[in-house]
């Protein structure tokens, strides 16, 4: 559109343009005619209209997810790949136009309408352009003293916040401690399940002296450097082996082993480090390790150290939702989020895996703050609509709302849900907020991501804005082990089918191993193009020593007692002696499918804490760690069923 019809105030009347108002005519200043303008007012309105329309560009490029939104509007994408919002019906609509139903529609392999996307897009960009307008006005008309205001009272608040951060490490209440349940060991009655168990607990006497030779007080091992490797997601913080093999050591009866970790950590473990760690990480490592050790053994400095730490991640919460940021400097104080989530989001599976750690260190420190932090997280949840039922990856800690609607039961999401089931089982069964939760996330899990191969292989698809990618994770097969253990609180017409599920998602899971040359799982492994639990990318063929198979085993010889699980747990030992075992130690694999070994040189510290940890508790008898009154965390550090009638200490009141 010509300046002219956009400003029609700024042509002459005779029909000029704006150089010809300025420049041309009588040669005055003022054009001739009773609507002409000084020069002055045409600037001033020149200037106004420019910032109008810088607004509104800005409001574009500031929106949620913005990249998807300018590629509609300024690059003219497709938009079969734009996966459209949910709207409400209004009057008179029906289910097809909205979002569930041009997903179900993809689904069942109809064509999606040009026009109705194309409008779909349009519609969406005038409401988010809407809303950011409106906030942007809003702002506009606060006065400078309201915005300065506004500021000292948020700084307020944060200094409010630290100084109770504070509190809960200024002494630590005297506590009674109670022997543990199930957790001295017997010898299996079978001599080949015993002889199992022992070649078990020899790789970890392997593991563990070798990262002792060489890595002593380092995070992990190279065992083909044999050297010590360092993380960057645990910062300056020492020790992660240590920590994380802690109760693995404790079950094993690797008593000697176990004094040294001890004394290493009350000698050596600083958490006074100016250094940016990943709360996930240190949380299910490092808190969960020594509160593991603390409720195995009733030494002291492990309760001391769990809260201190815990002390020191509080500050992540310290963002306007109160959902913390994945990135914290333990000096600072200040927080942010990976820079390739989603627009500065918190990611699901991150802020979703503190719960039982932070109800924990609350038990132990008698103050509600923990509890208060993660309860939050429950609270900002439940306001939030969920698309199709399910809990998007990306959540923005400053808006407190969803960004990209990517789901996944493996990376990105997969604990969350572990822990709303671990949350009711850990609570004594009376937390039935997280069981709802997590009943109505399995059924929403069910009808729009686990999906059947032409073969008959149940997998777990990944749901990105409606539309479906058939990839499942290694780190997704933990939800087999899920699924069984949450059987029993399942509507009795329910137990045995989500029992069944458990079943089903193990096999998919073993025939991952099954169908490598290592018998060794990949990455991932995708379900398309006549591929059927297989990885094709190269990006995707290799192991890291993960667990989360051997976890599903673990629980499915538990609930049922089937052979077969043992004997897959055993074909995983004698493929991880045959691939990953090396003189320094035990390496992850570069690619499962080839015929010679090509070695990543890193033993990773979940190795010890939950690999080897799992496969013990299958060749052990069930009274060791008894179910019912042990909760495994992420990193199978044990927690126990916090007993309604029992407290350890009393929880201070606000």
């Amino acid at each position: 559109m010509p300046v002219g019809g956009l400003l029609p105030l700024f042509g002459s009347p005779a029909g000029g343009s704006l150089g010809g108002g300025l420049g041309g005519g009588g040669g005055g200043r003022k054009g001739s005619g009773p609507a002409a303008f000084r020069l002055t007012e045409k600037f001033v309105l020149l200037l106004v209209f420019s910032a109008f329309i810088t607004l509104c560009f800005g409001a574009i490029f500031f929106l949620p997810d913005s990249s998807k939104l300018l590629s509609g509007v300024l690059f003219h994408s497709s938009p079969a790949l734009q996966p459209a919002a949910d709207h409400k019906l209004g009057p008179g609509a029906r289910v097809e136009d909205t979002a569930e139903g041009r997903a179900r529609r993809r689904e069942e392999g109809a064509p999606r309408d040009p026009a109705a996307a194309l409008e779909d897009n349009l519609a969406r960009i005038r409401e988010n352009h809407e809303r950011a307008l409106r906030e942007a006005k809003e702002t506009l008309q606060k006065l400078p003293e309201e915005i300065q205001r506004d500021i000292l009272l948020e700084k307020e608040k944060v200094a409010q916040d630290q100084l109770r951060d504070k509190e809960p490490f200024r002494g630590l209440p005297q506590v009674n401690f109670v022997p543990p349940i199930g957790v001295e060991s017997r010898e299996p009655a079978d001599a080949d399940v015993r002889e199992k168990r022992a070649k078990i607990k020899e790789m970890m006497q392997h593991a563990w002296n070798n990262y002792k030779g060489y890595a002593w007080g380092l995070n992990e091992l190279k065992p083909i450097s044999k050297e010590g490797h360092s993380s960057s997601l645990f910062g300056n913080i020492k020790g992660a082996t240590i920590v994380d093999a802690l109760d693995t050591l404790f079950i094993m009866e690797m008593k000697n082993e176990f004094q040294e970790a001890k004394s290493w950590i009350e000698e050596n473990l600083d958490f006074n480090v100016n250094a940016e760690i990943s709360v996930f990480e240190v949380n299910i490592r490092f808190v969960g390790g020594l509160l593991s050790a603390y409720y195995l053994s009733g030494e002291e400095i492990f309760r001391k150290k769990a809260v201190e730490l815990g002390v020191k991640l509080l500050p992540a919460f310290h963002t306007p939702s109160g959902i913390p940021w994945a990135l914290l400097n333990m000096k600072s104080g200040i927080g942010r989020n990976w820079p390739w989530a989603s627009g500065g989001s918190s990611i699901l599976a991150e802020f979703g895996t503190l719960h039982l750690e932070f109800m924990h260190l609350s038990h132990l420190s008698g103050d509600p703050i923990f509890a208060e932090k993660v309860m939050n997280i429950r609270k900002v949840l439940n306001k939030l609509e969920k698309p199709e039922g399910l809990y998007p990856n990306y959540l923005n800690p400053s808006s407190g709302q969803w960004g990209q609607h990517h789901v996944s039961v493996g990376g990105l999401g997969d604990s969350f849900y572990e822990y709303l089931l671990k949350a009711w089982l850990m609570s004594d069964k009376t937390d039935l907020e997280a069981k709802k939760m997590y009943f109505d996330a399995v059924q929403a899990i069910e009808t729009h991501l686990i999906r059947k191969s032409s073969s008959g292989l149940t997998y777990i698809a990944e749901w990105k804005g409606g539309l479906l990618e058939h990839k499942m994770g290694h780190l997704t097969c933990f939800a087999g082990g899920m699924f069984a253990l949450g059987a029993d609180g399942a509507p009795e017409s329910l137990a045995q089918h989500y029992l069944k599920l458990g079943a089903e998602i193990a096999r998919t899971c073993h025939e991952s191993y099954n169908r490598t040359f290592m018998k060794l799982g990949p990455e991932a492994f995708r379900f398309d193009g006549g591929v059927e639990a297989i990885a094709t990318r190269q990006n995707e063929k290799y192991y890291i020593l993960r667990p989360e198979v051997i976890e599903t085993y673990m629980y499915m010889w538990r609930l049922t007692h089937d052979p077969k699980y043992r004997k897959w747990a055993w074909e995983a030992v004698e493929a991880l002696e045959s691939h990953c075992r090396v003189n320094g130690g035990y390496s992850g694999l570069r690619d499962v499918y080839l015929l010679r070994e090509s070695y990543d040189d890193v033993q990773q510290s979940f190795f010890l804490a939950e690999t080897l940890k799992y496969l013990y508790l299958i060749f052990s008898d069930d009274d060791l760690l008894p179910l019912e009154h042990w909760i495994f965390n992420t990193e199978a550090h044990l927690l126990p069923v916090l007993r309604k009638d029992k407290k350890e200490v009393e929880v201070k009141e606000k």
